[in-house]
């Protein structure tokens, strides 16, 4: 099991030099794999959790590969609506040969409803535009020549290179909580990749997903949830509790019920401070770090990849 942090490329305070402090600091304390999130536009309703500015994950994982040695970088999702397969195929095998084949390209179909609007992109069709730009960047990324005729690609004998160094591309991880998004996982991924569901949550869908994968002809794709972090002084009340709020007590009986479940990946996400006005704003580029740095003390075994 390896443990990743998910690097807020958002909100007042944030800026190319604290992205790469944070990254910095976790490939320094021994985490495996540093993600960023996505939007393209930052409508009304995603304000609350997204605030501006908000970092282009591709342009910032790119800068970040530059700056890192060994930490794995992904996306945790790329919205896959939002742009042309092509460019997408394009970008992520770049930013994989950058990295020297560290990149993980976390995917999702979106939520925002006003950001597919002003993006002028179908809402109700986004699960099979991302099937579709799925499969397409997936073949760009293994072979020389593709062409592809589906419900909203149509395209002739046309080239992306260059092709990523991972062999034989980089991990694909699908998100999402519902049966299309298994399905999705089932079919694309290398692994499922939930945010916000509970250890119980996790272990119910699971046998929706071996389902899924055997009616789809692929093995089971790996579990790699992403779990809020918000260590607190006093102990969170257990009834509406998430998983992964709480004392260092309660986060760690958290994640030894996580660990149940045999996941590969456990990635930590201290969105919460923003989302609880835990501190301003402007305060998150340092109180967040050293959130991750109380789960590396005293919660995970880095260097052994297991729990303390």
């Amino acid at each position: 099991m390896k443990f990743g942090i998910n690097v807020l490329n958002y909100g007042p305070g944030t800026t190319p030099a604290s992205m790469e402090d944070w990254v910095l600091r976790a490939e320094g304390l021994g985490f495996h794999l540093a993600m960023i999130s996505d939007h393209v536009t930052l409508p009304q309703e995603a304000l609350p959790v997204f605030p501006p500015p908000f970092y282009d994950p591709f342009t910032t994982l790119a800068y970040l590969a530059g700056r890192t040695s060994t930490i794995e970088l992904g996306t945790t999702v790329i919205v896959l609506p939002y742009r042309h397969p092509l460019q997408t195929a394009r970008v992520t095998a770049n930013i994989d040969q950058m990295s020297n084949g560290r990149f993980v390209f976390g995917v999702g179909v979106g939520w925002s409803e006003q950001e597919f609007k002003a993006l002028g992109v179908d809402f109700a069709a986004r699960g099979r535009i991302s099937d579709e730009y799925l499969e397409s960047i997936k073949d760009h990324w293994t072979k020389p020549l593709i062409s592809f005729h589906g419900e909203h690609l149509d395209y002739t004998d046309i080239t992306t290179g260059p092709a990523p160094v991972r062999d034989p591309h980089p991990p694909v991880w699908v998100g999402g909580l519902n049966g299309p998004a298994m399905r999705r996982a089932a079919r694309f991924g290398d692994a499922w990749h939930p945010f916000g569901l509970g250890p119980a949550e996790i272990r119910e869908r699971l046998p929706k997903l071996k389902a899924a994968a055997e009616e789809a002809g692929r093995p089971t794709p790996a579990l790699a949830p992403r779990i809020p972090l918000h260590i607190t002084e006093q102990p969170v009340p257990e009834e509406g509790r998430l998983t992964g709020h709480g004392t260092v007590a309660q986060v760690r009986r958290d994640l030894e019920e996580l660990a149940e479940l045999e996941p590969d990946w456990i990635v930590l996400d201290t969105f919460l401070t923003f989302y609880l006005g835990a501190v301003s704003a402007e305060e998150v580029p340092r109180h967040d770090p050293a959130q991750l740095e109380i789960a590396a003390a005293e919660l995970l075994d880095l260097k052994g990849e297991t729990l303390r």
